[in-house]
């Protein structure tokens, strides 16, 4: 096992990999992501940006590699480890039979929270959800958009030092977004740390001052944003490392309307 990198970045992973029968999802990342960043993980789909997450919150073991969480290794000391995070995974399927009001308190429970603390919290974060007139409406009835909310609200309540949100504005309107923005940039202000994975580059140039470009399992490019995107957008930037921009020939009938 390599030492702590130091100084002691909110997350730093060595040389991660995992492969999924011959298919190479994530191939021997390393990565080290600032304490107080807002963080931006881009790359096209398939990627490698869920599988490389997962990897490094401790939710997939990976096949080689190593993961740390404020100095704690993930893998080595995993309950220490998460008590540091709030993960937003993708995909994953909540306990969508509570209603959100007991899916996000049931969350602060199972984070050692008492009772009151866990309610009070559970309120503030659905009404800056605007998930107040719902609290009380099965997850399972909740739109996709609801319920990433509920899910990112989840995550929230126990006020980790980490955030690590796997595409959260993923079927979110344009207004729970912008306040979704606000309430992760004021986190940010205060010194918490999020990685956002996304393959919308405006949303992540507009939020993020780091952010790492992910294809096939391979990173391209991390740093700063301003280091990442040059004197271009981060758009360009981001087609000029991934490449895959075909030209749309053949499909001149299309114009014959």
């Amino acid at each position: 096992m390599t030492s702590t990198p130091d100084p002691v970045p909110a997350l730093a992973v060595r040389g991660l990999a995992k492969q999924f029968g011959r298919k190479t999802a994530v191939n021997g990342i390393s990565l080290e992501v600032p304490q107080g960043s807002f963080y931006g993980l881009v790359g096209p789909n398939g990627a490698g940006k869920t599988t490389l997450l997962s990897l490094a919150t401790g939710l997939l073991r990976p096949d080689a590699g190593s993961a740390w969480v404020h100095g704690t290794d993930v893998w080595a000391r995993p309950l220490e480890a998460k008590r540091l995070m709030g993960i937003l995974p993708d995909g994953v399927r909540l306990f969508d039979r509570l209603t959100g009001e007991q899916l996000v308190t049931y969350a602060g429970l199972l984070r050692g929270m008492d009772r009151e603390t866990a309610h009070s919290r559970t309120k503030d974060l659905l009404a800056a959800m605007d998930l107040a007139a719902d609290a009380g409406t099965l997850v399972v009835d909740y739109s996709a958009g609801m319920t990433k909310k509920v899910a990112l609200a989840s995550a929230l309540i126990h006020a980790p030092r980490l955030l690590v949100l796997d595409e959260p504005f993923e079927a979110v309107d344009p207004v729970s977004a912008a306040n979704i923005r606000d309430i992760l940039s004021d986190y940010v202000a205060a010194g918490g740390t999020v990685i956002v994975s996304s393959h919308v580059m405006d949303l992540v140039q507009r939020m993020c001052d780091h952010v790492a470009v992910v294809a096939g399992g391979n990173l391209l490019a991390a740093g700063t944003l301003d280091e990442v995107r040059g004197d271009t957008s981060l758009e360009d930037r981001f087609v000029s490392l991934v490449g895959g921009r075909t030209r749309a020939e053949g499909l001149e009938w299309l114009r014959t309307f």
